[in-house]
């Protein structure tokens, strides 16, 4: 792994740096392939209950760096599409991946880093913070983060956002739920710590597979096909062992195992 991303963890919380400040954590081959890796390593980690994504330095992602992009004007279609395809991975990687995710965002977002916080279930950030799908300012378009941030923001909102470009505030971003909560520094660190003790109570298996039971639900089962899949799914987990913990823990009036 490169330097252009940093992970620290700490009692099973694990925080993803973006770590290229001098160009505001622009975008570059380099960092994606980090973030892939970092995201393939923490994935492999069985301590791991939660991830945070942040950005050194005085914005958390400018969208993609000035000297890429001028790389990228000569590329092939063949080029531009084997690199695009590394980016959707990694975004998709980081939207599939098993714990709980947060983004902490300071700055701005712009671009694809409005994908990254798409990708991640819980979004906070610190007031003046400021986004845009600037890409149509470019003449291009938000194609390949387009499928995460829709999700979050629903159709109306991006087309408003997508078509115009605009800057943006954190108001707004809360309006049409690209962000989840916004204040001072404070305020953003208990609402991380909320979060944080919320998933320590939970069973560690029964909050992995709900995520993937949400993403199955909205992305690849019919209401046909959820009926008895979902019905296999709760009489499966109930004869597991976590369960069966939790459950006794419960009427017994005890903490199950993993509060310690």
């Amino acid at each position: 792994m490169g330097e252009s991303v940093i992970i620290e963890k700490k009692e099973g919380v694990a925080t993803i740096w973006l770590n290229r400040e001098q160009v505001r954590n622009a975008f570059n081959e380099e960092m994606i392939a980090d973030l892939q890796k970092a995201l393939e390593k923490l994935d492999q980690d069985p301590t791991l209950r939660l991830l945070i994504l942040r950005g050194k330095g005085p914005v958390f992602c400018a969208g993609a760096d000035l000297n890429w992009m001028r790389k990228a004007v000569d590329y092939s279609y063949n080029q531009n599409m084997e690199e695009s395809l590394t980016l959707a991975k990694m975004l998709n990687t980081l939207y599939a991946f098993p714990k709980p995710t947060i983004a902490l965002v300071h700055g701005a977002a712009i671009g694809g880093g409005i994908g990254l916080i798409s990708c991640c279930d819980f979004v906070f950030s610190l007031n003046d913070t400021k986004f845009s799908f600037s890409e149509v300012k470019l003449g291009l378009v938000p194609a390949v983060i387009s499928p995460y941030a829709i999700k979050r923001i629903g159709e109306r909102h991006a087309k408003q956002l997508m078509l115009t470009g605009k800057l943006f505030g954190e108001d707004e971003a809360r309006d049409v739920g690209l962000v989840d909560f916004f204040g001072g520094e404070v305020e953003v660190q208990a609402q991380v710590s909320s979060v944080i003790s919320l998933i320590r109570d939970a069973g560690p298996e029964a909050v992995s597979k709900c995520k993937r039971l949400v993403s199955n639900v909205v992305n690849q089962w019919t209401m046909e096909e959820a009926i008895e899949k979902t019905s296999g799914l709760i009489a499966e987990i109930r004869s597991a062992d976590e369960a069966q913990e939790g459950m006794r823990a419960f009427l017994a009036k005890k903490k199950p195992n993993w509060k310690g």
